[in-house]
């Protein structure tokens, strides 16, 4: 349980998950020998040094970042995967906690237990207004993640996590973009935050735009497209209404067994409306996306799309009917 504080103190602990460092505590009259003090008798722990949590037992997850954010001092903004986290971009914390501070700073030469550090020159603007404990704008963690990410795939996959899950838009991803003069893929992020507002909410999707629909020049089709059904509203990846034909990606087999029965009874549900379904997983949009493209198309032109595949090169495979 939380130990009594001097009343001076109780709204600064109540702020900082019961995290206090070893300056502040001096400012409340607490001397630093009675932090140790306390901490020998077992009323409080050290969780970083010269930050104490002012109670016994296992220290929450909120203290522990506060701790971690006072050992780095002034200016520190939780940032990169645990921002993720506290946007609940991610659904399960971190082993390391990620912070920056401002650029001039360097926190005890970057070397905290269990803490990676950055430097920023806009870590002040870019850090949330209001959220406690300090912590980067939703925007602005998403876009610090593509920055450390190792690939495109998953760069996009944060875009379509933060989107996907309702935390915030293409619109504004795109605005903080343009706001920072350096930011990788900038042209490839700028086409795929339009195919994201456009429904494109997955990496699969991203790749089916951009290796299979495009370069072979089929139609463009709806995403994540609803569909009311007995059940509720379903949410296709890829339809094409005016030919009756769905595209759905990520294949049965990378699904656990209750989800590849609700995936067949979509289809089926699908089947009884008109619509075919198509499923494609990752091979189908890389080492086979000619002969994927050329399947989408023979139906297509089956149910009376007027136009034909386009090869996308030389050594293209992807056939009319």
């Amino acid at each position: 349980m939380p130990t009594e504080p001097h009343a001076p103190g109780r709204e600064l602990l109540l702020a900082q998950a019961d995290a206090l460092a070893r300056g502040q505590g001096r400012s409340l009259s607490i001397s630093p020998d009675t932090m140790r003090s306390r901490v020998r008798s077992g009323r409080w722990q050290r969780l970083q040094r010269g930050v104490y949590a002012a109670y016994s037992g296992d220290p929450t997850r909120e203290t522990v970042l506060w701790a971690a954010l006072l050992r780095a001092g002034p200016g520190a903004t939780l940032s990169h995967q645990t921002a993720a986290e506290r946007h609940g971009l991610i659904d399960e914390p971190s082993a390391v906690i990620t912070i920056t501070v401002p650029a001039g700073r360097h926190p005890a030469q970057a070397r905290i237990p269990g803490v990676i550090v950055h430097r920023s020159d806009a870590i002040l603007r870019t850090r949330h207004p209001a959220m406690l404990p300090p912590c980067t704008r939703v925007e602005d963690t998403v876009l610090d993640l593509v920055q450390t990410a190792p690939t495109f795939g998953d760069a996009y996959m944060w875009i379509c996590r933060a989107i996907g899950r309702r935390r915030t838009t293409a619109d504004r991803i795109c605005q903080t973009m343009h706001a920072r003069k350096k930011m990788r893929w900038r042209r490839e992020l700028a086409a795929a935050l339009g195919d994201a507002e456009d429904g494109a909410l997955s990496v699969l999707e991203y790749r089916y735009i951009h290796r299979v629909e495009r370069p072979h020049g089929l139609p463009a089709a709806y995403r994540q497209a609803r569909i009311g059904q007995r059940t509720g509203n379903k949410y296709l990846d890829n339809l094409y209404l005016q030919y009756r034909l769905c595209v759905e990606l990520d294949g049965t087999a990378a699904h656990p067994a209750d989800e590849q029965w609700r995936d067949k009874r979509r289809d089926n549900a699908n089947a009884v409306n008109g619509i075919v379904t198509l499923r494609f997983g990752f091979l189908d949009l890389r080492d086979r996306r000619c002969e994927t493209a050329g399947a989408v198309a023979t139906l297509l032109r089956r149910n009376g799309w007027p136009g034909a595949a386009c090869p996308c090169g030389r050594a293209c495979t992807a056939l009319n009917p």
